[in-house]
């Protein structure tokens, strides 16, 4: 992720995405469980908002960013995966600065949707207040009932505990 800051939401998922094992558990549930990373990412900044939500409304947000992520996201990642290391008519080096350029337009692609969610927190709060550590781990529960998955607890433990960490 960037250093460009331009929501409160952004800021803080930088931030949080920076703690020990963050980044991993995250693209271990994106690779695994389908997870949208972005969307994981704003219910934990809700939750230090100190707001919980539901599944019903997990999964409205799921179902707003769906087509973004599939237009967008997913096939300008796969494209940056599949550049990277293979074999082709072009010159490594360059190969590898164009897979970056590509890797720039994901991160970017990504701002927008952290920026289109964020816009959704104008109309008012969404969900119920709660503490912040309670509101995490509900989240987290939340996204897993919306999506009809369990996510492996040693990832949602990492996770917990690079927000505790965050906050």
């Amino acid at each position: 992720m960037t250093e460009q800051a331009t929501t409160p939401f952004w800021r803080f998922s930088l931030h949080f995405y920076r703690q020990a094992g963050v980044s991993d558990a995250c693209i271990a549930l994106q690779d695994g469980r389908g997870v949208d990373v972005n969307l994981l990412l704003f219910l934990f900044w809700l939750a230090s908002e100190g707001r919980q939500l539901s599944s019903g409304e997990v999964k409205k947000l799921d179902d707003q960013v769906r087509d973004w992520r599939i237009l967008t996201i997913v096939p300008i990642r796969d494209a940056r995966r599949k550049l990277k290391g293979a074999a082709t008519l072009v010159e490594p080096g360059k190969q590898e600065a164009f897979r970056n350029k590509v890797k720039a337009i994901e991160l970017e692609a990504e701002r927008l949707q952290q920026e289109a969610l964020y816009d959704v927190t104008k109309s008012g709060p969404l969900g119920a207040p709660a503490p912040p550590k309670d509101a995490a781990r509900s989240n987290v529960a939340a996204y897993e009932r919306a999506i009809g998955k369990n996510f492996p607890g040693n990832a949602v433990d990492v996770l917990l505990g690079g927000f505790e960490s965050a906050i």
